[in-house]
């Protein structure tokens, strides 16, 4: 029952007939329903009585003509207190059984996780044994990645020859999509692969965290050759700031497709990644290394990550509920005014055949 309803019905003046609609009675919850079963025993009371009284009830037998008995329609109306009566139990009845409509609300919340994402953007990202091309593909991940999480601030880190923060840790999801769709190769002029320079930037996003689990994923398909910072001395400060550290060693090595030559021809070119630094890093941040050489290698990564860094989300549920038998306890009232008002008439005095 949605809140629009219960305020519609609480608006309702108890003397309007439509609480005897079958869809109200349908729309109700009932505190004691077993009382309702009382029901089909008011009619078999009354009926009872009846016999009682018509058995015990003195009889006068008078002998009159077939053409002096006559039915007179106000001998009906000694039913009418009864009757009255009987409509006075049963709503005294529902009324006992509490019909009442309940708005449930249910609230989702979570304390989150910080995660920042550092995403290699060096020329070696163009290589193609990704589809279309490895950046592309890490692109595409990270966005499949954020649609996955609830209420997690995330933040993204691009690297080459030097590190650059594209977005802080945010919950607008939105823009950190936006943010990765403007990730093209030329946002760093300096060449190279600076793990250790990326490694840092991400951990100066996070240090002032006070979430209680930090995660940093470190996405990149080389050796370490530019920066001032060592990476294992980047990954050690990390830790230091209790951060997670998630590695992934994305492409092939040896010889690889990169874009074609003069006469459009595949071209290749030989590969290295330093897989043994990857490793070590993750070593360290007590996270986990993972090698990704084709798209759908790399999604199973980032699915792992997803299931292992998942919040913990809590769940309240508020239950506002409105009582509404003092209606029917109203209708009660009045028949019970009325029973008593046509027992003192004439109706409870009219001869009975």
């Amino acid at each position: 029952m949605d809140e629009a309803a219960i305020k519609m019905a609480e608006e309702t003046p108890w003397f309007f007939l439509k609480w005897f609609a079958p869809s109200t009675f349908q729309n109700f919850d009932w505190a004691f329903p077993v009382v309702l079963y009382l029901l089909p025993a008011v009619p078999l009371l009354f009926l009872l009585k009846w016999l009682l009284t018509f058995k015990r009830q003195q009889k006068l037998d008078i002998a009159l003509t077939k053409t002096d008995l006559r039915s007179d329609p106000l001998s009906v109306l000694r039913f009418l207190p009864g009757l009255v009566l009987f409509f006075t139990f049963l709503l005294l009845i529902i009324a006992l059984a509490r019909p009442q409509k309940t708005n449930e609300k249910v609230e989702q919340w979570t304390e989150g996780i910080d995660i920042m994402l550092v995403i290699d953007i060096s020329e070696s990202m163009q290589i193609q044994d990704f589809e279309p091309n490895r950046l592309e593909a890490a692109k595409q991940v990270a966005r499949d990645f954020i649609t996955g999480r609830f209420q997690d601030r995330i933040g993204l880190v691009v690297f080459s020859g030097d590190a650059f923060s594209m977005s802080p840790l945010t919950t607008d999801y939105d823009l950190l999509n936006a943010n990765i769709n403007t990730v093209t190769f030329d946002l760093i002029e300096s060449r190279g692969t600076a793990i250790g320079s990326a490694l840092a930037v991400g951990t100066n996003r996070m240090r002032e965290s006070d979430s209680k689990s930090k995660v940093l994923i470190l996405l990149s398909d080389g050796d370490n050759t530019a920066g001032n910072i060592d990476p294992i001395t980047a990954a050690e400060l990390a830790r230091a700031y209790d951060i997670k550290i998630y590695t992934i060693a994305i492409g092939k090595e040896g010889r690889v497709p990169f874009g074609t030559d003069f006469f459009g021809r595949t071209r290749f070119v030989e590969n290295t990644l330093d897989e043994t630094t990857l490793r070590e890093i993750a070593r360290i941040g007590e996270g986990k290394f993972y090698r990704a050489i084709d798209n759908d290698a790399l999604e199973r990564v980032f699915q792992e990550i997803n299931e292992f860094e998942k919040a913990e989300i809590k769940t309240t549920q508020f239950k506002d509920t409105t009582d509404f038998y003092t209606v029917y306890l109203k209708w009660a009232i009045a028949f019970l005014l009325l029973w008593l008002l046509l027992k003192s008439s004439f109706m409870s005095n009219i001869l009975r055949d």
